[in-house]
């Protein structure tokens, strides 16, 4: 979560701290996707976060997988930024983080959680 923070932080102001994209790497990277795509990718990839992590939540494993979604929706914002819409679209990209990595965050805490206090219930138990 700290790293989408430092992540979003370097988005809101633009990328101001990385070079500007020359022409030629322009020329070489081709033309962006038109902003609209790129909206509908992070939709459609929130709703698949989501979906994904609800389902681990019942019957998953305890690992941790928010270093795929930061990876990703830091992907967005380099998206967006090479297409010259960044500002426009940080908050549903920001949104759409806090809402991933919040929930993956507390499926893991559960999980902790729970192995806590069963761990807690058997040295009870052995105490007796």
């Amino acid at each position: 979560m700290a790293l989408f923070f430092l992540v979003s932080l370097g988005a809101a102001v633009g990328f101001r701290f990385l070079p500007p994209i020359s022409e030629e790497m322009r020329h070489f990277l081709g033309a962006s996707p038109p902003p609209t795509l790129i909206s509908i990718a992070l939709i459609v990839y929130a709703f698949s976060a989501l979906i994904l992590i609800l389902g681990r939540m019942n019957s998953g494993p305890a690992r941790f997988r928010g270093w795929s979604h930061t990876f990703y929706l830091s992907a967005f914002y380099l998206f967006y930024y090479y297409s010259g819409e960044l500002r426009e679209n940080f908050w549903p990209v920001f949104i759409a983080g806090l809402t991933i990595l919040g929930l993956e965050d507390y499926r893991v805490w559960s999980i902790c959680n729970e192995a806590i206090k069963k761990e807690e219930e058997t040295l009870k138990i052995l105490g007796e």
